[in-house]
């Protein structure tokens, strides 16, 4: 059963916060547990500030151990300074007020465990036959030096598996390279602009699957967050949980308008700190663009395509789907995680392998603190971020133009394809 509530037109207070906190405790029965916190890293708005005293208070004064995992997937370390900035406290040598704060260690192969296998049959079977291979399930070993992990994250729409949250903070927040790859490029082959913002997508399937095979218990808090206020909390089973959440995210987070925008400017937040997780204000701005639209990123302090993948994403560029599919020979060796993230920056189009021509549904512009040069070979447009003044665009939704100013978390869409809830 799911302990919880939220709301649309108000935060919950924190005395609110303090008593569904310590309600989810209590059913958490924690008393002489080692209890492991698995939380998203700072390009996530988690307002862990506000919620390590009361996890501290309700959890770790009664439990055995209550330490802090970062669910990473396959960003960068988090540094010392930067893991305090997220706690809102100093950690120090890895340790934050007597907890144990770690980063997930993706990029040691000796972090990860087998822990089973997800057969061909059944992810042909969830993906629509458009994946046969089967997948190793990996995860962070660390998880079985604890009798109880705990999920406490927030709930966005999300690109690949319709909303973010729940199992997706194990896989892949804490897993390895297998799930991410096969996820993600599950998710490009459906298409994000089909996938974001719904509830049941064949990816979350899969996720799920592999988080059945955790014998550990699992639980989760599902926080809504708008703007680092809190305005839905749900605890019980990871499913269920990120289940109340993403209903209210829904409703929170998707913003539908009545005409399709022509141009929008995509501010993206510091928390993004390359293109790889910049791209969201792609993800969430291009369902309300028209034909022939452009979403412009605007960032000035990004100056990397991908600190972790670089390698690989400058290799093959920005393209559509099928720029990929109709010449796979050419692209069978690149990680299907970094294909699936060029395909979903890049959004819909096509690829005449006969011409060499591509044409994409929308144009994606970059101003940011990468070259023009740099822009123009990797197949995206480049803007001078100096010779923005976004004040210049606000209030010109009548001409089809339109500023999110802290771009990347909310969803828009045109009122057309709304679906009957």
């Amino acid at each position: 059963m799911t302990v919880g509530q939220g709301f649309l037109d108000r935060n919950l207070p924190e005395d609110e916060l303090q008593v569904l906190i310590a309600t989810s405790a209590t059913k958490l029965s924690v008393d002489g547990k080692r209890v492991l916190i698995i939380i998203p890293d700072g390009t996530r708005t988690m307002p862990m500030p506000q919620l390590f005293p009361i996890l501290q208070e309700q959890i770790a004064g009664r439990a055995a151990a209550c330490d802090y995992l970062v669910a990473l997937g396959t960003h960068p370390l988090m540094t010392e300074d930067q893991l305090t900035r997220l706690m809102g406290r100093p950690v120090k040598n890895g340790v934050c007020d007597g907890a144990l704060v770690h980063n997930h260690r993706w990029d040691i192969p000796g972090t990860l465990v087998e822990i089973g296998t997800i057969p061909s049959k059944e992810v042909q079977a969830v993906s629509g036959g458009l994946l046969s291979e089967a997948i190793a399930v990996k995860i962070n070993r660390m998880i079985f030096d604890y009798d109880q992990l705990l999920i406490c994250g927030p709930v966005f729409p999300h690109e690949v598996v319709g909303f973010s949250g729940g199992n997706k903070y194990l896989f892949p927040g804490i897993s390895g390279h297998e799930m991410i790859d096969h996820t993600h490029w599950l998710g490009a082959l459906l298409g994000s602009y089909r996938l974001i913002g719904t509830e049941s997508t064949p990816v979350r399937d899969l996720i799920d699957r592999a988080a059945a095979k955790i014998k550990v218990p699992v639980a989760c808090m599902s926080l809504v967050v708008a703007k680092e206020d809190i305005f839905g909390f749900y605890f019980g089973s990871a499913r269920e949980a990120w289940k109340s959440a993403a209903a209210l995210s829904a409703r929170k987070h998707i913003e539908w308008v009545d005409q399709p925008f022509r141009r929008v400017l995509a501010v993206m937040p510091e928390m993004y700190a390359d293109l790889w997780t910049a791209a969201k204000g792609m993800y969430k701005a291009e369902p309300a663009i028209m034909d022939d639209g452009e979403v412009v990123i605007y960032a000035p302090h990004i100056t990397e395509f991908s600190y972790t993948h670089k390698a690989h994403i400058e290799q093959i560029g920005y393209h559509c789907r099928d720029y990929f599919l109709k010449q796979w020979s050419h692209f069978a060796d690149v990680p299907r995680g970094v294909l699936a993230h060029s395909t979903h920056l890049r959004g819909e189009g096509a690829f005449d392998p006969g011409t060499g021509l591509e044409r994409d549904r929308i144009r994606v512009t970059l101003a940011t603190g990468i070259s023009e040069e740099r822009c123009r070979h990797m197949n995206l447009g480049y803007l001078d971020p100096g010779a923005i003044k976004p004040e210049e665009w606000s209030g010109r939704e009548a001409e089809g133009i339109m500023v999110i100013p802290r771009a990347g978390e909310t969803l828009y869409r045109i009122q057309q394809t709304r679906r009957p809830i």
